[in-house]
């Protein structure tokens, strides 16, 4: 797919997933976000970036860590995405804390603007990995940080056929790529050819739990990657992908509900001085 055609792939079907992101996926991604805020050790006074921010459930934690002093700029490519995260700054009063649109690979700010460059859960979804990494590196200030937290290998993320059941009604290529960055070091490589320096990651496991199946299927849908392909499908269409959805994790039903697997890489590396 032509980059600028993902791209725009990417901010409409975003914009699509915006109103029930968090509804569907706040605390089934915690594991992951609380790790990457674990290592980004961050410490009142420092500058940081929030790359593919979405509605900002990573760059409020990090502006309540860098207060006072500090500053956190979120950045997405969904314009729905940066105005939730900007309707609730403002409603919660987080004076520390901006937002813009910009795609990760073409970031806007001069070089060393950074003491830390965080992105949760959203580099896999970039068009060009590596070059997303790269200007990370190049906004991170010498002796600065960078952490990134994907999700992990296809055969340990239980929901990971909803792409092949979506891309069967219509081709979107949403994520072609998807889990190639928690394919062994994958990521840790491509922030060592960036020019980080002390790479380093962790894998671990979670898993995705939802009260039923209605609730499995909006997260899978409406709520993630291929919100702007479902917002098309007619009910029949519907019916069928929420059918065959609940088919493939069928194994990990639990009563009403489903436990599903799942597992994250969270890598981190520093400029060098």
């Amino acid at each position: 797919m032509d980059a600028r055609l993902q791209h725009r792939v990417q901010r409409y079907g975003w914009d699509r997933a915006a109103a029930t992101y968090e509804q569907s996926w706040q605390r089934q991604l915690e594991p992951a976000q609380d790790l990457l805020m674990s290592l980004a050790a961050l410490v009142p006074g420092e500058r940081v970036a929030d790359l593919a921010c979405g509605t900002g459930l990573v760059t409020f934690r990090a502006a309540q860590a860098v207060a006072p002093g500090g500053h956190v700029t979120g950045t997405d490519i969904s314009d729905t995405m940066i105005q939730t995260c900007r309707d609730t700054a403002r409603a919660r009063g987080v004076a520390n804390a901006s937002f813009e649109r910009m795609p990760a690979e073409t970031l806007t700010f001069p070089d060393g603007t950074f003491d830390v460059v965080l992105c949760a859960l959203g580099m896999m979804y970039v068009v060009d990995f590596q070059a997303a990494i790269n200007e990370a590196f190049r906004v991170t200030r010498a002796g600065g940080r960078a952490v990134s937290a994907v999700w992990g290998r296809r055969d340990r993320c239980g929901w990971a056929a909803i792409f092949e059941i979506v891309d069967r009604r219509v081709s979107t290529e949403v994520c072609p790529m998807f889990f190639q960055l928690g394919t062994g070091e994958m990521q840790a490589l491509l922030f060592q050819t960036a020019g980080f320096a002390n790479v380093r990651s962790e894998r671990i496991t979670t898993t995705l739990e939802y009260p039923n199946g209605a609730e499995a299927c909006d997260a899978a849908f409406a709520g993630g990657p291929v919100a702007m392909a479902y917002s098309r499908f007619d009910d029949a269409t519907r019916a069928e992908v929420h059918a065959e959805y609940l088919a493939s994790i069928a194994e990990y039903r639990r009563g009403e509900g489903y436990a599903i697997p799942g597992e994250f890489v969270v890598t981190i590396g520093t400029r060098p001085a």
